[in-house]
């Protein structure tokens, strides 16, 4: 996802973006969830998330505010 506007506007879950967010960020918008390796529910605690077995670049992970919790 490399823009604000690549996030699915009908996206009921919560989406993991790059730390770039953090620029555009809307409190109004979007809620701050965590970091990928520190967020509840990572599958591989203290680490990263994995693509195909490899760890990628950390994630902020977030929801849109007033979506399904």
């Amino acid at each position: 996802m490399d823009k604000t506007i690549d996030i699915p506007y009908d996206y009921d879950g919560v989406t993991g973006v790059p730390i770039t967010f953090l620029d555009k960020y809307n409190p109004e918008q979007f809620e701050i969830l965590g970091i990928d390796r520190y967020i509840e529910g990572n599958k591989t605690p203290n680490k990263r998330f994995t693509i195909n077995g490899k760890e990628i670049y950390a994630r902020i992970v977030i929801r849109r505010i007033g979506e399904a919790q």
